[in-house]
């Protein structure tokens, strides 16, 4: 091994371990490795920043965009009114809503169909007084299940393909991963409507449509501001300082008038009644009938602090949001988006920690208090997704719901019949979604998960010097030694396994460049055709079904789940072993070597 080849092992393996520990998010790790690429030659300068050019970068953002355009539409809200009538039982729930979910990520990003699917899914759950725990990690699965099938579907789709064409000058198709994707889809959604949601145990409760996994009253007390108080004349969030931001101003009660939700620079007056929500043991040493009276009683019921204006809502935390990793001190949530942070949970339980230090990760569920008028508004801005009880955004009528299916259709038929690449059918989607009014240029830049888009394009350089460097070929000859004289499909089965577990404890796009030129490597020491084996990566890679980390729809299910890290493994272990046992002999039969 010659220095070249170490240091870029060296330089993956450490990324690996970045990855896996999650301390620091990952594009940060990315840009990290890119860097150390550089540093020690294995990357050359003028060559680093070529990945954000690359077609795996376009038409994952192209696609980003597209996802959000058809969300905006409201078409989706025309389909999920046929779930309805499938809540009669969980098995018919989970086979409605999978189903549907699975299709959605066909054309959408994955975690922009779990975000559209859901809210809907909760609420079903509650309506039908059935606990969400029983088909939440159904959901998320089969949004991996449906990514599968198109090109479109899962990055480390577009990744391989984009490999392929750098290695033979041809990608794969926009429905050349369709006939073994479908089967396998097929096959994983049936398992799962059958068998997989009864593995599940029932974590959250099922008490009803107005279940919720916080409740508010337990920390709620009522007191009051005496005369000559050194509150008195203090603003809202003057007040919230004295508590170290850990209790929230809820309601103001003034002269028999309520005002809820009070907004920071509200002054507090001599003989105000107050409502303050955090824990008691932060609220009683102030409450010494000179700064503040005596505490009242806890309030019996969130009624009393939320009315037609004012409400209380649930929001889980999606990925990539501004506020994660933050905490509530350094963002000033209060100033900033005017809400109050009540209460938080994670994995389905609420925290006992102090909120104020507490930073924020994807899938929190968020207890928050806000002006309605407003409270979508600081929601999207945090990156906070409501939960049950909710209303679905209005679907918009005539034309302005065909349009971006149209063009959506148009790009498909464009890029499969050959007349232009992937890359250009896509952008070329976007840009007539803009100049139709379809979706507007903020919402463009917003809809691209820019954390996505600078992790492939750090990480195309790396997995070029992984290959350039003769890295690729150790590896691959490391593995046929070890396989000895296997048969061709045992080798097939081999590099979907190690993809499959690669990508339960990294992300999966990750896996994907890296396993890439491994799998094609191997092709070559054995002179058979890559195609196959290029199509176990791309099936392994997006197929993270152990762990919550391996993907952000899984993660995203967690808290509103209320799950723990080995009900994954639960139901996830029979998927991997059944996409295994059908994903082999099919890849073997479309893609012979």
């Amino acid at each position: 091994m010659n220095f070249d080849q170490a240091a870029v092992f060296s330089i993956i393996a450490c990324a690996m371990v970045f990855f896996i520990w999650g301390r620091f998010r990952y594009d940060l790790v990315a840009v990290a490795a890119l860097l150390a690429g550089v540093v020690t030659g294995v990357v050359q300068p003028d060559h680093a920043f070529s990945g954000f050019g690359h077609a795996a970068v376009i038409t994952v953002a192209a696609v980003l965009v597209i996802s959000q355009a058809l969300q905006n539409s409201g078409i989706v809200e025309y389909l999920v009114r046929f779930l309805a009538p499938a809540r009669t039982t969980a098995g018919m729930q989970v086979a409605a809503g999978s189903t549907l979910g699975a299709a959605l990520s066909c054309v959408m990003n994955n975690v922009g169909a779990l975000a559209l699917m859901l809210p809907v899914t909760m609420r079903n759950a509650y309506k039908a007084e059935r606990s969400p725990s029983l088909v939440l990690i159904p959901l998320s699965f089969a949004s991996l299940l449906g990514g599968l099938i198109t090109l479109i579907g899962t990055p480390p789709n577009i990744v391989v393909s984009a490999y392929r064409a750098e290695l033979s000058g041809e990608p794969f198709g926009m429905f050349d991963f369709t006939p073994v994707g479908l089967v396998l889809a097929t096959a994983g959604l049936v398992y799962l409507a059958t068998v997989g949601w009864r593995l599940l145990p029932e974590l959250v409760s099922a008490g009803g449509e107005d279940s919720s996994l916080i409740h508010v009253e337990s920390y709620t007390l009522e007191s009051n501001v005496p005369k000559e108080s050194p509150f008195a004349g203090l603003r809202v969030r003057e007040l919230e300082a004295q508590f170290e931001g850990e209790v929230a101003v809820m309601a103001i009660i003034r002269k028999d008038m309520r005002q809820l939700a009070p907004r920071p620079i509200e002054r507090i007056r001599e003989e105000d009644i107050l409502i303050l929500q955090g824990d008691p043991s932060l609220i009683q040493p102030l409450a010494d009938g000179v700064k503040l009276g005596e505490l009242g009683h806890e309030i019996e019921n969130d009624a009393e602090v939320r009315s037609e204006d004012v409400g209380i809502v649930e929001a889980v935390l999606m990925p990539n949001s501004e506020i994660e990793g933050r905490s509530m001190r350094g963002l000033r949530m209060h100033d900033r988006f005017g809400v109050n942070l009540l209460a938080l949970a994670r994995h389905g339980r609420p925290t006992t920690a102090r909120l104020k230090n507490i930073r924020f990760k994807t899938g929190d569920v968020l207890l928050m208090q806000g002006e309605m008028s407003s409270i979508d508004e600081a929601l999207h801005a945090m990156g906070c997704l409501p939960l049950a009880g909710r209303s679905l955004q209005v679907a918009q009528k005539g034309s302005h719901v065909l349009v971006p299916v149209a063009i959506f259709g148009a790009a498909i038929i464009a890029a499969a019949s050959g007349f232009v690449s992937v890359p250009i059918a896509f952008v070329a989607a976007v840009l007539l979604l803009v100049l139709t009014s379809t979706i507007t240029l903020g919402d463009v830049y917003e809809s691209i998960e820019w954390p996505i888009i600078v992790l492939i394009g750090a990480l195309i350089p790396i997995g070029e010097a992984l290959q350039h460097t003769g890295g690729t070929g150790m590896i691959a000859g490391a593995m046929v030694d070890i396989a000895g004289d296997v048969p061709v499909w045992a080798m097939v089965g081999l590099l979907l396994v190690t993809s499959m577990w690669l990508s339960d404890l990294v992300h999966n796009t990750p896996t994907a460049i890296l396993m890439a030129p491994v799998a094609a490597s191997i092709a070559t020491a054995l002179e058979l055709n890559p195609d196959g084996f290029l199509m176990a990566v791309a099936i392994g890679a997006a197929s993270p079904y152990l762990t919550p980390i391996g993907h952000q729809s899984n993660t995203l299910v967690m808290g509103p789940g209320g799950y723990r890290f080995i009900d994954y493994t639960r139901v996830g272990a029979p998927l991997e072993v059944l996409i295994v046992l059908i994903g082999v002999p099919m890849i073997m039969w479309v893609w012979p070597p």
